[in-house]
């Protein structure tokens, strides 16, 4: 279940993580969904809620950042 579940916030985090114009914009607002996923997934499976919005907003976050505004157009 938690594999599904970590699939699932992975395909919503990457494409929304590339939303901005630089680096610190996309990895601002990969955070924030990130976390906000992470934080709702916990909750869903039990999981600490801290725990969840910890490491998704770092996941989010790092995607963010690691990605170019061309690599993912949602234009």
């Amino acid at each position: 279940m938690r594999k599904v579940l970590m699939a699932a916030v992975a395909a919503i985090i990457l494409p929304l993580a590339a939303c901005g114009d630089t680096k610190t914009e996309r990895g601002l607002s990969g955070g924030g969904i990130g976390a906000g996923v992470g934080a709702a997934g916990a909750a869903l499976t039990g999981g600490s809620i801290l725990g969840g919005a910890l490491i998704g907003g770092a996941v989010g976050a790092a995607t963010g950042i690691l990605t170019d505004e061309d690599d993912i157009d949602l234009d």
